[in-house]
């Protein structure tokens, strides 16, 4: 039988490049691609086929920082399908950063540099808000509507003779410093994206230890530094321009900078073709690429307390009770 893989977030960046690279290793999936509105879903699509003309792609449109889009999406996903291979949680957002220059200048004096460029550590700040279910928009998007989407599709993804499989895009910006269990939305803070990515870890390490005997593996990736959409609002583009040649130099220090999404899809193409059992529950697998440009995927230990994690956990079943109650129409 044919396996089903869903991937959020594949209009662009590391999303589309992945659709493509999956159906290089395996022409005979469907492959059901998430997008925030239909023409985004239909032009993706259209340009998956182009070069996949033989290819299964079907849509469905969703915004993960909209429960109700949320709800939707799985009751549309659960009458269309008997079962779900690979979910890829790949959407998120990353919404008015910005640069601290001084902290730049800081870590070029005290020999940090490398490490700040690589893991954005103290050099990236974001501005968030509350969306229209009174989250905060970066928590929603990023973490809690794929967590909502993942409970929703249980029973498509709990299967003992054939195991499902969730991938989560985290980041190696994925920090304990910036999250905080008393502000797990990140309220208080300005570094919402770090503690969103550093909330996917923990959420990842609980529903294994949960639901690895019911068929259910989940594993974390990082793309590492892609050039995109997300990257660009950093800085100006002419400025991103200007770094390139500078860029391509830093990589011969730092392997986690990928540059182009085919490169940041590494880790999760690899995840693909492994079998879930063999996998480390704790492990967060990194795309790479060498100052010459070969791909690889490098397994790191998550930086991750366990009991912390399932403390996390229980909030978000606490949360996800609170903010659904509202939506009674859209549940089975």
């Amino acid at each position: 039988m044919e396996r089903v893989v869903l991937v959020t977030g594949a209009s662009g960046g590391v999303g589309l490049a992945l659709c493509r690279r999956l159906l290089e290793e395996d022409g005979r999936i469907h492959l059901c691609i998430a997008c925030r509105n239909a023409e985004k879903s239909e032009a993706t699509r259209d340009l998956i086929l182009a070069t996949h003309p033989a290819a299964q792609v079907s849509t469905v449109e969703v915004d993960l920082g909209n429960l109700a889009s949320v709800l939707r999406v799985a009751r549309e996903l659960r009458c269309r399908f008997q079962r779900l291979d690979f979910v890829y949680l790949n959407a998120g957002i990353m919404p008015n950063p910005h640069v601290n220059f001084k902290a730049l200048w800081h870590g070029l004096r005290t020999g940090k540099l490398i490490h700040m460029l690589s893991t954005a550590e103290g050099i990236m700040t974001q501005t968030d808000r509350l969306n229209g279910d009174g989250l905060q928009e970066v928590f929603a998007t990023n973490l809690f509507g794929h967590f909502i989407l993942v409970r929703q599709l249980d029973s498509l993804l709990c299967g003992k003779e054939k195991p499902s499989r969730l991938i989560w895009t985290s980041s190696s910006n994925a920090r304990e410093s910036a999250f905080s269990l008393s502000d797990y939305q990140h309220a208080k803070g300005r570094e919402s994206y770090s503690s969103s990515k550093y909330a996917t870890d923990l959420t990842s390490v609980v529903l294994n230890r949960k639901f690895n005997k019911q068929g259910l593996y989940s594993s974390v990736v990082c793309p590492g530094l892609v050039m995109s959409n997300m990257t660009y609002r950093i800085l100006p583009v002419f400025l991103w321009k200007l770094l390139m040649p500078v860029m391509w130099l830093i990589r011969f220090f730092t392997k986690t900078y990928t540059l182009t999404p085919y490169n940041g899809a590494e880790a999760h193409v690899w995840l693909f073709k492994q079998k879930p059992e063999c996998l480390d529950a704790l492990v967060k697998y990194h795309s790479c690429t060498s100052g010459l440009g070969k791909r690889f995927v490098e397994p790191r230990k998550i930086d991750v307390d366990e009991e912390t994690a399932e403390k996390f956990y229980q909030k978000l079943l606490e949360l996800e009770k609170q903010t659904i109650e509202k939506y009674s129409d859209l549940l089975d």
